[in-house]
C-alpha cells in the first residue's frame, strides 16, 4: 500500500510544524479551522438530504482512524438524525463494520477490494458513496469510488493534504488544507459532526433551501 495510506502512523505529518506542547497543538488546530472547506461541506449536506428525500443509501468507508470516523458517522446518521417515531429514515451503511466480509476479501482477493466488492452488492444509481481518507490515496478507497461511479452513484469525500487521487473521483471533495495527519483526522471528525448536526436540523425542520442549486451544480 502507499506510504500515505491512512493506516500509516504519521506522528508529525508536517515538515514545518512540530508542536512542542499540548497548547501549541491546539493553537495550530485553531488556526486551521477558518481555512476549512465550508462551501464543499454545504454541498455534501445537500447530497445527503437529497439521498434522504429520495430514499437512497449513503455508504461510508475509510481506513484506520478514518474507518472509526466512518462507523461513528453511520451511528450518528442512523440513530441520532432521526426521531424514533419518524416513519422515514436516513439510510447510512458503514462498509468498515462487516469484519468477516472484509477479512474474506482481504485474504481471498486483495485488501484493495474490501470496499468496492461490498459496494457492488448494494449500490445503485443515485446512492451516495462517502469516502474518508486523510491522504486521499488509499487504494481500497479509490477502488470503491470507481465502483460507485460505475454504478451511477454520487461520490463525495473528506480528504487532507491536496486531496490525493480521490479528489478527481469525487463529485464533491472537502479537503482539509493541512499535511499533519492528526490534525486532518481531528478536522474530519468535527466536520462529520457538523454534517450530522445540520442534516438532523434540516430533516426535523423540513428546511431544504439550497438543495436544488447544489444538486444542479453537481450535474454540471
Amino acid at each position: 500500500m502507499s506510504a500515505m495510506d491512512d493506516n500509516t502512523n504519521h506522528s508529525n505529518g508536517s515538515s514545518h510544524l512540530s508542536p512542542p506542547t499540548v497548547m501549541a497543538y491546539f493553537q495550530a488546530v485553531n488556526q486551521l479551522i477558518p481555512r476549512l472547506p465550508y462551501s464543499e461541506l454545504d454541498r455534501i449536506i445537500a447530497v445527503i438530504l437529497e439521498a434522504f428525500d429520495s430514499g437512497r443509501t449513503v455508504f461510508v468507508f475509510g481506513n484506520g482512524g478514518s474507518a472509526a470516523s466512518a462507523s461513528h458517522m453511520m451511528c450518528d446518521m442512523n440513530k441520532g438524525a432521526i426521531d424514533s417515531a419518524q416513519p422515514r429514515r436516513l439510510r447510512t451503511m458503514a462498509l468498515t463494520d462487516n469484519i468477516p466480509l472484509i477479512t474474506a476479501y482481504g485474504n481471498d482477493t486483495s485488501y484493495e477490494h474490501i470496499f468496492s466488492e461490498q459496494l457492488k452488492n448494494f449500490v445503485v444509481a443515485n446512492d451516495v458513496a462517502f469516502a474518508i481518507s486523510g491522504s486521499g490515496n488509499s487504494p481500497n478507497v479509490l477502488a470503491a469510488l470507481k465502483a460507485a461511479k460505475d454504478a451511477g452513484a454520487i461520490t463525495v469525500g473528506l480528504a487532507g493534504y491536496q486531496g490525493g487521487k480521490m479528489k478527481p473521483l469525487c463529485d464533491v471533495c472537502a479537503v482539509v488544507p493541512s499535511d499533519n495527519m492528526q490534525m486532518i483526522e481531528d478536522m474530519h471528525h468535527s466536520m462529520l459532526h457538523s454534517l450530522f448536526t445540520v442534516v438532523k436540523d434540516r430533516i426535523h425542520s423540513g428546511v431544504r433551501e439550497g438543495i436544488a442549486a447544489s444538486a444542479t451544480a453537481l450535474e454540471k
